[in-house]
């Protein structure tokens, strides 16, 4: 029985409500925990929790706030909020950000002692104190210039790549017009004072919890880290490792994995944190791999809205007709709050029929959403960067549909050569552009293994061109895996030259060829 008009509205309002977690909003769904991550989250461990955008990470903190034992108190900042502070002053911001909420919470928390009070003010009045001071720096600057056919050279194949500058994971190298070294020998006189203070604020902090009665540990949960200046990352993660040590305070950092650098080795001084050393990471990702899994993830997620509405669990499969759920996942890229966003989009399309969402209508919506992504994708990145990925999207896309297909294979071993191909690819995949679709697979015709990526189904779903010749692997199918084994191969030739003869304005083209819808 379709809905009546009163619970649509109803589910929509609750959808929209909770599309984005945060303090002050609408009462969220529970967490949806499959993999043990609330668990692992709650306990007395530095963590960092990675998935893409829309995957739960906000939503994953605010709820074990909820769940933790007795003594335990958490501190949440987003790192937004920080977005355009440099370095050192965005970690002085954190430090007195997270003294903040402390002395907010004095009372509540720990009791009413004056000790406590007269500890938590020396450590704010000092980080106001280096917050008034001059950034006092000296760095050294050596430029080696070499002619632009020879940019970008850095892994073994020796890949040459006109005008490719995307940032690594643990180097303050970029490539511009022309490769440009960095050696700094940085010095900062604030950087310094902070350094020298650290033992003594860390005695502060080690009294401030003898004298509690009540508060034995506190985590600090640091959300959407990668809105931290990339190359700062790892210094404000090795200043809060440190901070950490031998202290009942806890970082739980979740982030974009590939849009973030929380360790780095620099002439052989590590900085950072260092993923199962100093952290555990706890990885909440939502991926095709396993398409019937993510897809059983989201209708559960669909589900807990309906019951937050007011209505049935089943009342969500009303709404759909034969493959319209598991495509508007597949159109999501997995992502719950992108498959949320989607059904609301998708419900104004389906009442001009029969109501319900069918494949044709998550088509209609497929370029448009697209260019929504392309859209987030530019408003966190800047520069060169931002033309490199945009590049970087339109030679994917123009290979598989050269191609005619929506699986392309790429290799384990230009993957691990090839810091180029693999830290581009690795940063579409979290902006939902390309999706990740098998591991350590073995190809058909070729030796080795590879890894499989999908396109977005906004990258050919409405070109008329297409229809009739595309040969696009259903994913939702359980015979997808063996089909991408037959896939085209990406190589390093393929790339380099359709690198080599993309339009210089790539987004232009990109939008040229959408037009093509039907």
């Amino acid at each position: 029985m379709p809905l009546r008009p009163d619970e649509l509205a109803r589910l929509r309002t609750t959808i929209n409500e909770n599309l984005r977690v945060q303090r002050a909003g609408a009462e969220p769904v529970p967490y949806i925990d499959v993999s043990n991550a609330l668990s692992d989250v709650c306990a007395r461990q530095n963590h960092s929790i990675f998935a893409r955008r829309g995957c739960g990470k906000t939503l994953l903190l605010h709820h074990s706030a909820n769940e933790l034992p007795d003594g335990i108190q958490p501190i949440y900042l987003n790192c937004e909020d920080f977005k355009h502070h440099s370095f050192p002053n965005v970690l002085i911001e954190i430090l007195d950000a997270l003294f903040a909420e402390l002395e907010s919470n004095l009372s509540g928390w720990f009791g009413k002692k004056k000790r406590s009070r007269v500890l938590i003010s020396d450590i704010r009045r000092k980080l106001d104190e280096l917050r008034q001071q001059e950034d006092e720096s000296q760095a050294d600057v050596v430029e080696s210039h070499t002619s632009s056919d020879e940019e970008s050279k850095k892994s073994s194949g020796g890949l040459k790549l006109k005008g490719f500058a995307l940032g690594g994971d643990s180097s303050r190298k970029e490539a511009t017009g022309s490769a440009i070294e960095l050696r700094y020998a940085h010095r900062t006189a604030k950087l310094q004072e902070l350094n020298t203070w650290l033992p003594q604020l860390k005695r502060q902090i080690r009294e401030f919890f003898e004298i509690s009665a009540t508060v034995k540990a506190v985590f600090l949960q640091l959300d959407d880290f990668y809105h931290l200046a990339r190359n700062d990352q790892p210094d404000v993660m090795d200043y809060l490792h440190r901070l950490c040590k031998d202290l009942p305070l806890y970082f739980k950092v979740a982030t974009l994995r590939h849009s973030s650098t929380l360790y780095a080795d620099r002439d052989g001084q590590p900085i950072g944190a260092q993923e199962r050393h100093d952290y555990q990471p706890i990885n909440i990702d939502f991926t095709f791999s396993d398409f019937r899994r993510t897809s059983r993830q989201n209708r559960t997620i669909f589900g807990e809205f309906a019951k937050l509405a007011g209505l049935k669990d089943e009342d969500i499969d009303s709404l759909f007709k034969g493959d319209g759920f598991d495509r508007l996942i597949m159109a999501g890229g997995g992502v719950p709050r992108d498959c949320l966003s989607l059904f609301l989009e998708a419900l104004q399309t389906a009442s001009q029929g029969d109501g319900r969402i069918g494949k044709d209508d998550v088509r209609i919506m497929s370029r448009s959403n697209f260019e929504r992504r392309i859209e987030e994708l530019k408003q966190d990145s800047a520069g060169e960067e931002q033309a490199t990925l945009i590049r970087g999207i339109y030679v994917l896309r123009k290979f598989c549909i050269d191609k005619k297909t929506n699986i392309m294979m790429v290799s384990e071993e230009m993957m691990q050569q090839e810091d180029q191909i693999r830290n581009l690819v690795y940063r579409l995949l979290d902006y939902r552009i390309i999706h990740s679709c098998g591991a350590a697979l073995t190809h058909k015709s070729a030796p080795g293994t590879y890894q499989a990526f999908a396109i977005d189904i906004g990258c050919y779903a409405h070109m008329r061109k297409l229809q009739g010749k595309f040969n696009e692997i259903d994913i939702t199918n359980t015979g997808a895996r063996e089909r991408m084994r037959s896939a085209p191969i990406l190589t390093r030739e393929h790339f380099s030259d359709l690198w080599s003869n993309a339009p210089d304005d790539a987004e232009s083209a990109l939008r040229n060829e959408d037009n093509e819808s039907g």
